[in-house]
C-alpha cells in the first residue's frame, strides 16, 4: 500500500521523488531532469510559468497514482 499523502508532500520537496516512492523510478528521474532544466529556464524567464506548473504536476500525479496503485492491492 502507498499512502498518497506521502506520496504529494515527498514531490512537493523534490519533483519526481513522489513518483520514485510510487515505484515509478524512471518516471520520477525524468520529472527531476524536467524539473532541473525548468530551473535553468528561469534564467530566460520562461522556467517562471513552466517550474510551479509542473511542480503541480508532479504532485497530483504522485498523489493520484498512489491511490490507482492501492485500487489494485484491494
Amino acid at each position: 500500500m502507498k499512502n498518497p499523502g506521502v506520496a504529494a508532500v515527498l514531490s512537493f520537496f523534490i519533483t519526481g521523488l513522489g513518483q520514485i516512492y510510487n515505484g515509478q523510478i524512471v518516471k520520477g528521474v525524468i520529472f527531476i531532469i524536467i524539473q532541473g532544466i525548468n530551473v535553468l529556464l528561469m534564467y530566460v524567464l520562461v522556467g517562471f510559468i513552466t517550474f510551479p506548473i509542473f511542480w503541480i504536476w508532479g504532485m497530483v500525479d504522485a498523489y493520484r497514482t498512489a491511490e490507482r496503485i492501492n485500487r489494485k492491492i484491494s
